[in-house]
């Protein structure tokens, strides 16, 4: 079997992105259950909540994928290509079983 070699950045932003799609479910769960508090600051805070959960989502993802692709993190972040996919895959599952299992 060969091996195929990913880049720093890749390995990163891929856990950045496995990472931040479970915080966005969490996220998700948090806003619907605190109304009055969370989902009204988010309301307040852009004209609509969607848009601070993206906003929110996308600071979440850039910060950590170049926290990750830092030299001194992890120790290089040493995960194969089937590893990372089989965590962003998991993270995705992950997230939309959260969310459907919050609104069933």
């Amino acid at each position: 079997m060969e091996t195929t070699e990913i880049g720093k950045y890749t390995k990163s932003f891929g856990l950045s992105f496995a990472i931040t799609s479970v915080i966005s479910a969490l996220l998700v769960i948090l806003k619907e259950t605190n109304e009055a508090t969370v989902l009204a600051w988010m309301k307040t805070a852009t004209p609509h909540h969607w848009i601070t959960h993206g906003i929110i989502n996308i600071i979440l993802f850039v910060a950590l994928g170049w926290v990750l692709s830092m030299p001194n993190s992890g120790q290089g972040l040493k995960i194969s290509a089937n590893a990372l996919i089989g965590n962003i895959v998991a993270s995705t599952l992950i997230s939309g079983l959260l969310i459907a299992g919050f609104f069933i």
